[in-house]
């Protein structure tokens, strides 16, 4: 099963609340910081959710 690498580029202060608790659900809590998460539905809704606070990259 494929991984996804998702690295914070952008700070969420200022943002949504749902946007913040997003990048803590994934693991995010400093730019620059990367977690590896199973892709999914339930990650993919949440990468999509702060996409513009995110780089994704696909892993094998």
């Amino acid at each position: 099963m494929a991984t996804l690498k998702i690295t914070q580029i952008k700070s969420g202060i200022g943002g949504r609340r749902n946007q913040r608790e997003t990048l803590r659900s994934l693991g995010l809590r400093k730019i620059g910081q990367s977690v590896e998460r199973p892709d999914g539905p339930v990650v993919r809704g949440m990468v999509r959710t702060v996409a513009h606070l995110v780089k994704v990259e696909e892993m094998n």
